[in-house]
């Protein structure tokens, strides 16, 4: 299992990393699946790893010792999801839901000698209640779930479904919602009936059904079940599981999964796996191919793997693969446990955190506004005010940067995980301050800003070619409660990346312009941006579509303008379509591959005439993040009048960035690319306003350090006293052009 303090030592094999991922990603721990035989699913909601040990589980406990083991994140089309929206999503490999959000157990089944409006049950099996409905309102979701796939894909290979509990009806019915045999518990099967079909699924519901005998509202506001009352409830699962597995024929893989929530937070739940293949240690999938981490979805794909049936186009999900440890099981179950303490202490501050970041840098620039006024007093208060002014902006503009990197230390195993955690990132983002601000580059107004830049850049770059472990449970990357995204760029972090490079080849520009060498410059640009579509989007990296759509486009402007040339909206919209070519030939050829990502994906539905609809999806997700049409309309309007601060400062007398512009050649390319990357980003991706939001939170303090830098040095100037008789003009310490920088 990866910890958090190997990441440092694999920052250093970013190298070799990077050769490998350009041949396509394939962890060498990591083997297939195996392929064939009889599979039984055992769905336990609710289920955690913190449930699981010797004494209280030992059936569980020996499962986890002979077999494979991971967290799983169980996140469908809610925020808590329940049991028999965890069975539906096996039925599907897909997100899906019951209609009516009832978070009770699973409705029973309809059984032979019952009406049904799909037909009669078949003899001995059953048909699951309320199927016609939940069939057409998950047809109808954004996800467009096909609830009744696995089932589906067992009878067309001439095999059977077993169903053992309410639940499991759910899980493995077929199209019409039949099973071919039931048995409402585990202790009731007989020996006969765990041969009879290569497909079986079991529900052991006493986790959940613990929290409704005692009153509890699994998904309200009430105190959860004490301690002991759950030690209980998994000591009785973990009897139905013996059952289970004493009863099942030789040769059968033993699927695992806690596959809802219970309780009122959502958790990572248990992953586990014993059969042909499956050797001691953890799983991972090409889905997220973070190690110990697996999804709901997966289930369905290596159920069908396993059975070695063909995985239908519309099961989203990734094959678990075993990752063979020498790790003791209890070694293995601490790291699990730890796995979800990380995802519940970042899901406790990670909204939070936007809103302290934002509002932090407002105050930061009202208290800014309030020191330039008071720049009267004399020439030492004065120094001082700038001085401080600038430093605090360099270190709010390090702040983004510094959350990733707080990713390395385990901070959530601290008593006060919160307290530990701002603390960390302070100090990170100290520590970049410092570094701007170390050397003779000091005194310079874009060297401070282009030392956050690049590091910010090249932290996120080399995250992504290893493995993207800063990105998961950090504040301003993903989370695998959420299930949005295990792997490469998220939006958040992308919109970082992307001005963090736009503002490092701008600035890197600076030395290169002085010298009258655009040719110089211009390659620069074409360089970085090169480097940053392939690390934004290539699949074995940051495999982000919409980020390419809004890098190629910004790199183009900046090379541009850096080049002395003319920026036009028919320029922008053919850079746009270059961008556009470039994503689908990278998705094209992604589709070929063995795994294709969601970039293959993309031009598999292109192909079959299907991408329209994530299209509408990502489009509408966009639009919501804006809010009502009013706060849109003032969102825009305030987005294009800081465009034309941004390109004539002077018209609209906003000195700071006048004094900036005066003095570097690359301000405001800098700048105006910057809002150009995140004004596409936004239009192009699903977390909408957030992207823009994000780019502010980078591009902003570092304009207002360089423009406080500016003002020092009108400040030295003025109080510079003139030459005297035996001096001539030129005889200056420091020239202008040394002056500009």
């Amino acid at each position: 299992m990866t910890r958090r303090g190997t990441k440092i030592a694999m920052f250093v094999a970013a190298l070799a990393t990077v050769l490998t991922g350009l041949l396509g990603w394939s962890p060498a721990s990591a083997e297939a699946a195996p392929g064939g035989g009889r599979v039984v699913v055992i769905g336990v909601p609710g289920l955690r790893w913190s449930d699981i040990s010797p004494a209280t589980t030992p059936a569980l406990w020996g499962l986890t010792a002979a077999g494979s083991a991971s967290g799983l994140s169980v996140r469908t089309t809610r925020v808590n999801t329940c049991p028999t929206d965890g069975w539906l999503t096996l039925s599907a490999g897909q997100r899906s839901r019951l209609p009516h959000g009832d978070c009770a157990l699973p409705s029973a089944p309809i059984l032979p000698g019952q009406s049904s409006p799909t037909g009669p049950p078949p003899q001995g099996g059953a048909i699951a209640a309320g199927w016609p409905a939940i069939k057409s309102d998950n047809a109808g979701t954004n996800y467009h779930a096909e609830i009744g796939l696995l089932g589906d894909a067992v009878h067309k290979a001439g095999g059977c479904t077993m169903a053992v509990g309410p639940g499991a009806v759910f899980g493995v019915g077929d199209g019409g919602g039949r099973v071919d045999r039931y048995v409402a518990s585990p202790d009731k099967v007989t020996a006969a009936d765990w041969g009879r079909c290569p497909l079986t699924a079991v529900e052991v519901d006493e986790l959940f059904r613990a929290y409704i005998n005692a009153g509890v509202d699994p998904h309200g506001d009430q105190v959860p079940l004490s301690d002991a009352g759950r030690a209980d409830a998994a000591a009785a699962a973990d009897r139905r599981v013996a059952q289970v597995v004493a009863g099942v024929p030789a040769g059968t893989t033993i699927l695992v999964a806690g596959l809802s929530d219970v309780g009122i937070d959502p958790h990572l739940r248990v992953a586990i796996a014993k059969g042909t293949g499956y050797r001691p240690g953890f799983m991972t999938s090409s889905a997220t191919r973070q190690e110990g981490l697996v999804t709901l979805t997966d289930t369905t794909a290596t159920t069908l793997k396993l059975l070695g049936l063909p995985q239908p186009k519309a099961a989203v999900g990734s094959a678990w693969k075993p990752q063979p440890s020498k790790a003791t099981t209890q070694e293995r179950v601490d790291a699990l446990m730890d796995e979800d303490v990380a995802a519940q202490a970042i899901r406790a501050v990670q909204t939070s955190f936007y809103w302290v970041l934002f509002a932090t840098q407002l105050v930061l620039y009202g208290i800014a506004v309030l020191a330039l006024r008071r720049l009267r007093g004399d020439r030492r208060s004065r120094a001082r005010i700038l001085g401080g002014t600038r430093v605090i902006a360099l270190l709010g503009g390090a702040v983004p940067g510094a959350s990733f990197l707080a990713g390395l230390l385990p901070w959530w195993r601290a008593d006060h995980p919160t307290a530990v955690l701002i603390c960390t990132v302070l100090g990170f983002a100290a520590l970049l301050t410092g570094a701007a601000l170390a050397g003779p580059w000091r005194h310079s107004m874009v060297v401070p800003g282009l030392v956050i830049t690049g590091v910010t850049a090249l932290v996120l770059a080399l995250d992504v070619m290893t493995g993207s472990n800063l990105q998961l449970n950090t504040l301003m990357g993903y989370t695998a409660l959420i299930a949005g995204r295990f792997y490469g760029f998220g939006n958040q972090a992308f919109s970082l990346f992307a001005v963090a490079a736009i503002l490092t080849a701008a600035w890197l520009t600076e030395y290169p312009l002085r010298r009258d060498r655009k040719l110089v410059a211009v390659a620069v640009v074409a360089v970085i941006g090169v480097c940053t579509v392939m690390v934004d989007g290539l699949p074995a990296f940051g495999s982000d579509f919409g980020g390419v759509l809004a890098i190629v486009p910004a790199f183009a402007m900046l090379g541009l303008m850096v080049a002395g040339k003319r920026v036009s909206a028919p320029k922008l919209g053919i850079f746009f379509v270059a961008g556009a070519a470039l994503v689908l030939f990278i998705s094209y050829l992604n589709a070929q591959s063995a795994n294709p990502t969601h970039l293959g994906r993309f031009w598999q539905d292109l192909v079959a005439g299907d991408a329209w609809s994530v299209v509408t999806r990502k489009f509408n997700a966009m639009l919501n993040s804006l809010g009502y049409w009013p706060y849109t309309l003032a969102l825009a309007a305030a987005i294009v009048f800081l465009f034309f601060v941004l390109a004539r400062p002077t018209r609209w007398r906003v000195s700071l960035l006048q004094g900036a512009y005066q003095r570097s050649l690359t301000m405001r390319p800098a700048l105006i690319c910057a809002l150009a990357v995140g004004v596409i980003g936004t239009l192009v991706n699903d977390s909408g306003v957030v992207i823009l939001s994000v780019a502010f939170s980078l591009a902003t303090p570092l304009m207002l350090a360089a423009g406080v830098r500016s003002l020092e040095m009108d400040l030295r100037n003025a109080d510079t006293p003139p030459p005297g008789p035996s001096e001539s003009p030129g005889a200056s310490t420091e020239s202008p052009s040394a002056e500009r920088r």
